[in-house]
């Protein structure tokens, strides 16, 4: 299997376990195929840090929106944050809340990938 450090720089910690654990049986071409598609779906924890920062400015639930959890980003938005307190909840779970998107992107890609793979 090719290390998937290489053409995933970016990974790290439970996301890098979680993609090695997903990856074990794929050769390298499966594995790359997964990296080309993955990469262009996943979402960075910095990018929405950022986003949610936006919401102790004011726009608040951005951050729900770019992870796809629309209802959140309108409940959010409509209630500045939840009065805030839910914009500073999400500051803190950032990471979590990433991590939850971008492994649920992760099992989708493997699946495509899987399903390319048999075709």
């Amino acid at each position: 299997m090719a290390n998937i450090l290489q053409l995933m720089p970016y990974l790290e910690g439970e996301e890098l376990m979680y993609i090695q654990g997903l990856l074990q049986d794929f050769d390298d071409a499966k594995v790359q195929q997964f990296a080309s598609v993955y990469s262009s779906r996943r979402k960075d924890p910095t990018t929405i840090l950022i986003l949610t920062l936006l919401g102790l400015l004011g726009i608040a639930g951005v951050q729900r929106f770019i992870l796809g959890q629309i209802g959140m980003g309108i409940l959010f938005f409509l209630t500045g944050g939840l009065c805030l307190i839910g914009t500073i909840i999400d500051l803190v779970n950032h990471k979590k809340l990433t991590f939850e998107f971008n492994s649920k992107e992760a099992q989708q890609v493997a699946n495509l990938v899987r399903q390319f793979a048999q075709k």
